[in-house]
């Protein structure tokens, strides 16, 4: 017959109030090939003070004197410990017994048959190891998942600080040069009379706004200098650019006030907004696009819908999906979690995130970027 498998010899709290059945249970166990370390106690007081001690299952009759093995097991279950418990009896009633199990207990014995004993004891024991492997098992799997969070947070807040730091030395280096540049190719436009040198240099003078234009572009998608001005600002141009781009009417509703967002939200929402409009123009083939921003029971809610073809489970199950998968762990680093539903009517994605002001995330960086709407007046920042 198999036996737990434990590294120990079988820890038994025994509550009898008769040594004889103790010494008849032992060899029960002892006769189904257990090596068994058993304590026999028969008081409330001694069930209290043993269970400071280490066990493997608890046996207990069901009548004690002045005790009793229902209190025994409203005992164990206050005490917190997960501790199978089986009830051995000379005298239980099976509404008795089904009550007991019902309240915690592993199983129900008559002494007059204890053939049952040891496979009923291993059963529980194995039961509750099980149990607690598992747990402990959660418990890892809850921590590992906790490292991954905070290193997806990290490694979000990383690459917006990376980004910040180009979109400051495009800024300042690229931006100055081809300003420099653009002065001094307008100098010379008005210092030459060649009209081959002039035709020439308002060539260049075009590639040269061109080039700067096109700075401010890769600028704004690395570090989005209007988020200093608001997300309710950012969201409408960033609506307001899509529209432009694409051709395809873009709705935006927005509450009427907002409240003070805390920290990393903004880049969060606005870059959400931003991964869906790209994601509509390049697979969804839709002629509408709404963008909900709204506040209700303290959670803020961005919601991005459009009436494209939407996506298939085939789309959604893709290998290399990362974008879906980027937005989860980006709104998970302001503890805000994403929604996605996708259908023949199109696909709608929600971000929501729980404004709760004790809510420990870490500041996304802020470029200090003021780009003027004139670029000929890059320069002079």
């Amino acid at each position: 017959m198999a036996v737990p498998l434990l590294d120990h010899a079988l820890r038994v709290l025994h509550l009898e109030d008769s040594p004889l059945d103790h010494e008849l249970t032992l060899a029960h166990l002892r006769r189904g090939g257990l090596e068994v370390q058993a304590l026999r106690i028969d008081s409330e007081p001694g069930f209290l003070a043993a269970l400071e001690q280490d066990w493997d299952v608890v046996l207990s009759d069901f009548n004690l004197p002045g005790f009793s093995g229902l209190v025994a097991l409203d005992l164990l279950k206050a005490s917190g410990r997960d501790i199978p418990f089986i009830l051995v009896s000379g005298e239980i009633g099976e509404d008795t017994a089904v009550a007991a199990m019902r309240n915690g207990a592993s199983d129900y014995l008559l002494k007059n048959n204890l053939a049952r004993l040891v496979p009923a004891l291993m059963h529980a024991v194995e039961a509750t190891e099980t149990r607690h492997a598992r747990e402990r098992a959660d418990r890892e799997l809850g921590k590992s998942k906790q490292r991954l969070r905070e290193l997806a947070q990290h490694l979000q807040t990383s690459i917006e600080q990376e980004r910040a730091a180009i979109a400051r030395e495009i800024h300042d280096d690229v931006g100055g040069s081809l300003t420099a540049l653009k002065f001094d190719l307008a100098w010379i436009a008005r210092h030459t009379t060649d009209d081959g040198v002039r035709l020439r240099v308002n060539s260049a003078l075009e590639t040269v706004t061109l080039a700067i234009e096109s700075s401010k572009r890769i600028m704004h998608n690395l570090r989005p200098a209007i988020l200093e001005q608001g997300l309710v600002a950012a969201l409408q141009w960033i609506a307001s650019r899509f529209e432009k781009r694409t051709g395809i009417p873009c709705e935006l509703r927005l509450p009427g006030q907002t409240p003070p967002w805390p920290a990393g939200v903004p880049l969060v929402a606005y870059r959400t907004a931003q991964e869906a409009l790209t994601n509509i123009t390049k697979h969804a083939r839709a002629t509408r696009v709404q963008i909900d921003l709204s506040l209700a029971g303290g959670v803020m809610s961005l919601e991005i819908s459009d009436n494209g073809r939407g996506l298939s489970q085939q789309d959604l199950a893709k290998a290399r999906s990362f974008g879906i998968r980027g937005l989860h762990e980006r709104a998970g680093t302001v503890g805000g979690w994403v929604d996605l539903s996708s259908g023949p009517a199109g696909t709608t994605l929600i971000l929501s995130v729980p404004l709760n002001p004790s809510l420990e995330t870490a500041p996304m960086p802020v470029a200090s970027i003021h780009e003027p709407d004139d670029p000929s007046q890059w320069g002079t920042l």
